[in-house]
């Protein structure tokens, strides 16, 4: 049974989906005027975890993520690189497909973009105005905040105690046309030659929040399982969606709403408004990918992440662990026995440890905890490969469990085998072998000094020890 904090009750709720077997998911993508920086890839790799859980515990998962591709950050972007609106975000689609698949991030099921969603949006909007939940004002469209009487429901914030201008999201700029200083934009004006649409109002593009309630309910339907973003988004952002959706539809708009917290760097979160970020574009030139997918995926989706030197470092520490603890099994299971008499019982720990793992992640992702369950298993497997002899059975059970289990965080430990060992992989290994051969398990220890030759690593017994190093160096 797995349950989630549902920010909408602020409370672990039981996941009943709306149909057995099935997860309807919206997630709020980005704005695709720049590269996206860790902060941003932290909600990406976040709901890509949450989504993989699902997925391992035998959903079928219908997940839509939206491109921002029109708005006044696309045009301002636009006129600097004097390219069209369309074309930067083409161009920064590209770059965050290339930036999240490096970090092993699943594709959407659906990734729609407000360019090809205009006239549904319009078609939402027009029936807002039918219903009198909006108006139009000198070719924009506003939204009667006052009179959807849910609103706040979501973030616990009264209408009554609104102020004009709580939000920069709330168009304060533009009180002189709104029937109320908090009503907020479904649609607005062209300015000059920016980019617009034919309305019935008048040339203009969408305003920000419309975008999300149209896509959301085109793909999967008017009332949705789970809506999910960062905190920055619960107001106003998807507080709007909420009053959009369910004023039209008259449908509760999602059951269950999750929100990740943020990255900071010192004690501020990370943005690219207070210019404190770092691109995963450039991160990734540097840093492991998969040490930074780790980094972001095995902290609990609620709970800061705080980004530094030091924490990215023990990240590619305890990877490097599993990894290595992976690489040392699938190496040895080819000289492995076939079967021994105590498999079962192996096997019936790694039943149990598999098990405590998934307690954990049904507990609302409880990802902190989940790694700490495979720091046990690697534990274990290490101590497992110190017996003299050790059987296929239990290795390969072993292996495919901890492959399995890394892939919901989105780590692919298969490719560990095949590429050359990292310098702490040989350092586990030359450990292994020193330790084989104080147990007198010469034919280990011989196994690991053919593995380490045939991986092009030459061993130097030294006084201080065993030295090494790479054939080509």
């Amino acid at each position: 049974m797995i349950e989630v904090y549902n920010t909408l009750s602020n409370q672990k709720e039981r996941f009943e989906p709306l149909e057995q077997g099935k997860v309807s998911m919206y997630v709020c993508g980005p704005t695709v005027y720049n590269y996206i920086h860790i902060g941003n890839a932290r909600s990406t790799v976040a709901f890509d975890t949450i989504r993989r859980y699902f997925e391992y515990r035998g959903y079928e998962v219908n997940y839509v993520s939206n491109f921002t591709d029109v708005d006044d950050k696309i045009i301002k972007a636009a006129e600097e690189l004097k390219l069209t609106a369309p074309e930067v975000a083409d161009r920064f689609i590209s770059a965050y497909y290339e930036d999240t698949e490096a970090l092993h991030v699943k594709r959407a099921t659906h990734a729609p973009r407000v360019m090809d969603n205009i006239q549904e949006i319009i078609q939402f909007i027009e029936v807002l105005i039918e219903k009198g939940f909006a108006y139009q004002a000198d070719g924009d469209v506003y939204y009667r905040t006052r009179k959807f009487e849910g609103y706040g429901k979501l973030s616990g914030i009264s209408v009554d105690d609104l102020e004009s201008g709580a939000s920069n999201r709330l168009e304060a700029s533009e009180n002189s046309k709104k029937e109320d200083p908090l009503d907020f934009a479904l649609w607005k004006s062209a300015k000059g030659e920016e980019i617009s649409w034919t309305t019935p109002w008048g040339e203009g593009r969408p305003g920000w929040h419309i975008e999300c309630s149209v896509m959301a309910t085109k793909y999967l339907g008017d009332t949705i399982d789970i809506h999910a973003g960062g905190q920055d988004l619960t107001f106003p952002h998807h507080e709007n969606e909420i009053a959009q959706s369910e004023a039209k539809t008259g449908e509760p708009f999602a059951k269950y709403w999750l929100h990740n917290g943020f990255v900071t760097m010192g004690e501020e979160k990370m943005s690219k408004s207070l210019g404190n970020f770092v691109l995963v574009h450039d991160l990734k030139k540097v840093h492991d990918p998969q040490v930074l997918r780790f980094f972001l995926s095995t902290v609990h989706y609620r709970h800061p992440i705080s980004y530094t030197d030091e924490t990215i470092q023990e990240a590619k520490t305890n990877l490097t662990k599993i990894q290595t603890a992976y690489a040392n099994a699938s190496h040895r299971v080819e000289l492995a026995a076939a079967s021994l008499a105590d498999d079962e019982a192996h096997i019936q720990q790694w039943k149990e440890r598999v098990a405590q793992f998934e307690k954990h992640m049904d507990d609302d992702f409880q990802a902190q905890n989940g790694i700490t369950d495979v720091y046990e298993m690697v534990r274990s497997l290490n101590l497992y490969l110190n017996n003299d002899e050790v059987s296929k059975v239990v290795l390969h059970y072993a292996i495919e469990q901890l492959a399995m289990i890394m892939g919901i965080f989105g780590i692919q430990l298969e490719l560990v085998i095949d590429k050359e060992l990292l310098d702490e992989e040989v350092e586990g290994l030359i450990e292994e072998r020193t330790q084989a051969r104080k147990n007198r398990d010469f034919a280990r220890a011989d196994e690991i000094r053919d593995l380490l030759q045939e991986k092009g690593i030459v061993l130097e017994d030294t006084p201080q020890g065993i030295r090494w190093k790479r054939k080509d160096i």
